[in-house]
C-alpha cells in the first residue's frame, strides 16, 4: 500500500480509501466492522463517510453509517486513522436532514459536525467536506448549467469562517470540497488566502473510465491550488466490473434499489462499458482490475475511494494495487474515450 501527502495538510493517506455509503444498510454493521478490520490490516488508513449515509437514504437510516463506524472506532488507535465526513449541501434534496431549506451556514455546519462527532464517537474529524455546494451547480449527473436555477447563497467567506472556528475548537482538522467546479475551487482558495482562513486541501468528485470530466479543467485548478482528488465511483456504480452487462445479479445494488443509478442510464454508456471490458480481456485483466488501475495511475488522484458491499469485493478491490497499467492499455482506453467521451458526467 502506497501513501500520498494530502494537499497543504500534514496528513499522509493510503492510495485506497474505504468508502462507507452502504454501511448499516446493504452492508450490515457486522459486515461493516469486518470490512474496516480487513482494510486496516491491509494498510488502508483512510475512511470516508458522510452525515447523509447510508444511501439510498431516509429519515430512519440517516447517520447510521457514521454510527457503525463509531462503534468500531472506539476500539481503534484513533491517531493512526484518517476519518473524513461530509456536511450535506444546500437545497431540497434529503429534507429529513434539517429541513427543505437547509443551507451551508453556521447553524447547519455546526449541528452537522456535532452530530457526526457524536455518532462517530470521536473528538475530531480529520477532513470535513461540503458534500455539494451551497450555491446552485449541476450535480449528480446533471450536465448543463442553467442560470434560471441560481439562488441566494451563503457567501464563501461565511462558510470558511465557520470551518475556521471548528478548526480552532479542535473539532475538525482540515476542510475539503465535494462535487465542486473549477470556479468553486478557485473562489474558495482565493477567499481563504485573502482572509487568512483555512485552506481547502482536498476535493472529492466522481472519476472513472466513463466520467473523465475532472481531467478537462479541475485537474489544472487543483494542481495549482494543491488540492488532492479523492475519486469516488471509480467503478461507475459497479458497471465497470461488467457484472451488469447481461443480467442484474441478486443482492446487487441495482437489484435491491432499482432506479438508484439514474446517473448511469445515459446514451453510449453501455457501448463504452462493453468496449472497456473487451480491452481488459485482451490484456488478461478483469474489468475491475483495469478500471481501478486506470484511476490510480492518474497523476491528480491522491486516493481512490472503494465502496464494497461484501468482504470478498473489498479483498478483490485491494488486490488491484499490484496492477500497473501500461501505456499500451491507456492508448486503447483513450481510443474508446474519443468515441464515447464521458457518457456519465
Amino acid at each position: 500500500m502506497k501513501y500520498h501527502p494530502l494537499g497543504h495538510s500534514n496528513l499522509s493517506v493510503s492510495e485506497l480509501c474505504l468508502g462507507t455509503m452502504t454501511f448499516a444498510s446493504q452492508t450490515t454493521i457486522q459486515e461493516a466492522h469486518q470490512q474496516l478490520n480487513y482494510a486496516v490490516s491491509q494498510g488502508i488508513n483512510f475512511i470516508d463517510t458522510a452525515e447523509l449515509y447510508p444511501l439510498p437514504g431516509n429519515a430512519e437510516t440517516q447517520g447510521n453509517s457514521e454510527s457503525a463506524i463509531g462503534q468500531w472506532l472506539v476500539n481503534q488507535p484513533r491517531d493512526q486513522l484518517i476519518i473524513a465526513s461530509k456536511v450535506a449541501g444546500a437545497g431540497p434534496r434529503f429534507p429529513w436532514i434539517r429541513g427543505k431549506n437547509r443551507r451551508v451556514d453556521r447553524t447547519n455546519i455546526e449541528q452537522a459536525i456535532n452530530e457526526s462527532l457524536r455518532r462517530l464517537q470521536t473528538d475530531y474529524i480529520d477532513l470535513c467536506y461540503i458534500h455539494w455546494p451551497d450555491r446552485y451547480v449541476p450535480v449528480f449527473g446533471e450536465i448543463y448549467y442553467n442560470p434560471s436555477h441560481e439562488r441566494e447563497t451563503v457567501p464563501i467567506a461565511e462558510q470558511l469562517e465557520v470551518f475556521s472556528d471548528l478548526v480552532k475548537a479542535g473539532k475538525i482538522r482540515y476542510v475539503g470540497l465535494s462535487n465542486e467546479t473549477p470556479w468553486g475551487v478557485c473562489e474558495f482558495c482565493r477567499v481563504a488566502k485573502e482572509l487568512k482562513l483555512p485552506k481547502v486541501v482536498a476535493i472529492q468528485n466522481a472519476y472513472n473510465l466513463t466520467n473523465r470530466i475532472f481531467e478537462i479543467h479541475l485537474s489544472e485548478s487543483c494542481r495549482f491550488h494543491k488540492l488532492g482528488l479523492f475519486a469516488y465511483s471509480p467503478l461507475a456504480f459497479g458497471h465497470l466490473t461488467g457484472k451488469y452487462m447481461q443480467t442484474i445479479p441478486p443482492k446487487s445494488r441495482l437489484k435491491l434499489f432499482p432506479g438508484f443509478d439514474q446517473r448511469y442510464q445515459k446514451p453510449n454508456f453501455e457501448k463504452a462499458v462493453s468496449a472497456y471490458v473487451k480491452i481488459a480481456q485482451k490484456f488478461a485483466l478483469t474489468p475491475l482490475q483495469m478500471a481501478l488501475a486506470f484511476v490510480r495511475s492518474r497523476w491528480f488522484v491522491t486516493s481512490t475511494i472503494i465502496g464494497c458491499s461484501s468482504l470478498e469485493q473489498l479483498q478483490e478491490n485491494i488486490n488491484t494495487i499490484e496492477i500497473q497499467i501500461s501505456q499500451e492499455i491507456i492508448a486503447e482506453i483513450n481510443a474508446v474515450h474519443s468515441i464515447c467521451p464521458n457518457p456519465t458526467p
